[in-house]
């Protein structure tokens, strides 16, 4: 028995077992549902690059396909609030697509993030956005309210601009540093994913 054994005590032997981890869930959230929107174009982009990987199950998550009025209104049709609930909380981490309205996110965002509370709370999250400066003061406002909702945003940001990663301001055609970026959005979204589901058990 050697001298560090004798002090800290032998080791037990290691066993060769591959240990399989749990594959996260990521909901890839659509934040606009106006017509015309560049939301679906930006979050196929994501989804794509994030296929590759085969680190997590990713889904696109567009609120435009659930019925959300405005949350307290009077005779509102509110009958998409039981699905949304499911689909947020079958997921363990976000990336959210916001693009910036008159330098916030969309008030369809907004809402939707307002429906929900424990569904959201000790998850991750990676924000894409986009807009004529990238959509970077829209990703500033929806970090102080996911804070709010226990949502731990990452700190790589993928930012676009309509000037030079959309064609027209129409068309997505974004530069290969984009790509870069979302692989590192990713690095960060899913160990803090992984981390944060421990605490919600």
């Amino acid at each position: 028995m050697g001298l560090l054994d004798k002090l800290f005590g032998k080791q037990a032997p290691q066993h060769e077992e591959e240990i399989t981890m749990e594959k996260m869930n990521i909901g890839i959230v659509l934040g606009s549902t106006r017509e015309g929107r560049l939301s679906p174009q930006v979050g196929n982009w994501v989804k794509e690059l994030a296929d590759k990987r085969g680190d997590a199950n990713y889904t696109i998550i567009d609120i435009a396909d659930y019925k959300l009025p405005l949350l307290g209104e009077n005779g509102g049709d509110a009958s998409g609030a039981a699905g949304w609930s499911e689909a947020v909380a079958a997921q363990d981490g976000f990336v959210f697509v916001v693009q910036e309205y008159n330098h916030s996110i969309s008030a369809s965002l907004k809402n939707a993030l307002d429906y929900l509370r424990d569904e959201w709370g000790n998850k991750a999250a990676g924000i894409v956005s986009y807009g004529s400066v990238g959509g970077a003061r829209a990703a500033e406002h929806l970090r102080g309210i996911l804070g709010e909702l226990q949502v731990a945003d990452v700190r790589v940001h993928p930012a676009l601009s309509l000037f030079t990663d959309f064609e027209n301001g129409a068309e997505l055609k974004a530069a290969p540093v984009q790509a870069d970026s979302v692989n590192q959005m990713l690095d960060q979204v899913i160990p803090w994913a992984t981390a944060l589901k421990t605490i919600r058990k």
